[in-house]
């Protein structure tokens, strides 16, 4: 529900604006408000899933969640949808950590986990391609509000079974983690996530993004010090000196900058130059989430045997390959003969590294710290998702500069029909995007290509070691 909510509000976007009469500027915060939220309370949502108890916070985290889905389908004012945005990236914050330390703690580590950790991986990337297919589905047959109002209906049902299907684990800590500790992992991360959303909205050079730069900067410094003196730390440093722990979050953050954006410029494509509709651009990516789940299921049967580290290879490579790929696009490219293939590739290989990724990422940790450990990996992610869009907009908008003298708005807006181009023919308009994507995906394989050399040269993790021998 977390994953798909990432997508399926993008289709919608346009309907949004014209409903609830966003500017151009305003309409970012419907996404960012819930992205910069979301992550910048991701740490502080682990860590109150270890000092109050994983299941209590999983459903208080989707309480939350739903609640301030309902509130966004019938806000009728752009302030009230923005407002139920925030609220929804506060119970994402709480739950999706929550979520994946309960799979740390009920699953011991083996092949029990490993199958479990199959489902997380099929279900958070899968999520996230099937939120183009049903937002597409739901805006054009029911309404905007309907993308909104379907995560009432799935944590209805999942707040209703949870009491049941989910076992009681103990409070792993007690007491509470420091306010101050809290309030800076706050203002560090969140700074770092708005630096980066504004950076990929205006520019590099802005004040504002120089600024939340030097919050963040200083947020974060300020929290490291804090961490190494406090008796209770929001996130102990101890889980920094296991190298493949490590490994896995950098392969989290470069991937993350990959993926993102890749799905940002490729949705784009196949909408503005070759014509698809919503939903057809939804189901366009189809393929992916079948193979992406398929996938993760064989990554979690051998990992047992291979151990993650030739999986993660594997699958960075693929990834590289896709994207190396894609940066041959055109405006004269088609679906079966440059998408499709590319789609192939990425289901392949994106499938295969989601298990051994979050399982590098939470194995060997203790009970204790299995909260937090699972929010510092979703945490990287979110954190690489910002960073790569930031930058490869400001990519796609460089290289489509240089063939048209846009605006900086125009040349990154999501819409082709939003550019105040009227005098420039439509092939050239064309030729100007999808090159200026082209540009951006050749850039993104500079992130897939970073995972792949942090998987051969950082993570050195064994088969036995992810085995059952070795729970702690």
């Amino acid at each position: 529900m977390v994953a798909l909510d990432v997508t399926i509000v993008n289709i919608a976007l346009p309907h949004i604006q014209s409903a609830l009469h966003f500017s151009g500027a305003g309409l970012a915060w419907v996404i960012d408000a819930y992205t910069l939220v979301f992550g910048g309370l991701m740490l502080l949502g682990g860590r109150a899933a270890d000092f109050l108890g994983r299941k209590r916070m999983f459903i208080i985290g989707l309480t939350l969640f739903a609640a301030a889905s309902l509130a966004g389908g019938l806000a009728n004012s752009a302030g009230l949808l923005i407002a139920a945005r925030a609220v929804q990236g506060v119970g994402a914050a709480i739950a999706s950590p929550s979520a994946l330390s309960l799979i740390t703690t009920v699953f011991p580590e083996g092949k029990s986990r490993n199958r479990a950790l199959a489902a997380y991986a099929g279900a958070t990337g899968g999520g996230g391609v099937l939120g183009l297919i049903v937002g597409g589905l739901l805006t054009e047959t029911l309404s905007w509000r309907w993308v909104l109002f379907v995560n009432v209906i799935i944590g209805g049902l999942l707040i209703a079974a949870a009491p049941r299907a989910i076992p009681d684990t103990p409070r792993s800590l007690t007491g509470r983690p420091s306010v101050l500790s809290a309030f800076l992992s706050v203002v560090g991360v969140g700074a770092l996530v708005y630096g980066f959303l504004h950076a990929a909205s205006d520019s590099w050079r802005s004040p504002v993004t120089i600024a939340a730069f030097a919050v963040a900067a200083v947020g974060i410094a300020a929290f490291a010090v804090t961490q190494a003196r406090s008796a209770r730390p929001l996130l102990p440093l101890r889980l920094f000196r296991n190298r493949n722990r490590v490994g896995s979050h950098l392969m989290g953050m470069a991937i993350g900058a990959a993926m993102f954006s890749m799905f940002y410029f490729l949705t784009q494509f196949v909408q503005e130059i070759l014509g698809y509709s919503p939903i057809r651009a939804g189901l366009a990516f189809l393929p992916l989430m079948v193979l992406l789940g398929a996938t993760a299921q064989i990554g979690g049967r051998i990992i047992g045997r291979t151990g993650p580290k030739p999986l993660l290879i594997f699958g960075a490579v693929w990834l590289l390959v896709a994207l190396l790929w894609l940066s041959r696009i055109s405006e004269g490219s088609t679906y079966a003969g440059r998408v499709l293939p590319a789609l192939l590739i990425l289901g392949v290989g994106v499938g295969m590294f989601f298990v051994p990724l979050a399982g590098t990422a939470v194995a060997g940790v203790t009970d204790r710290d299995a909260g937090i450990a699972s929010a510092a990996y979703n945490m990287f992610f979110q954190i690489g998702g910002a960073i790569g869009l930031a930058a490869l907009t400001t990519v796609a908008s460089t290289a489509i500069h240089h063939d048209l003298p846009l605006p900086r708005t125009a040349a990154s807006a999501t819409s082709a029909a939003s550019h105040p181009v009227a005098a420039v023919p439509a092939h050239l308009l064309a030729h100007a995007l999808a090159h200026g994507w082209a540009t951006a995906f050749a850039a993104g394989a500079g992130f897939a290509a970073l995972a792949l050399l942090v998987a051969l040269a950082v993570v050195h993790v064994r088969a036995d070691e992810i085995s059952p021998a070795h729970v702690h």
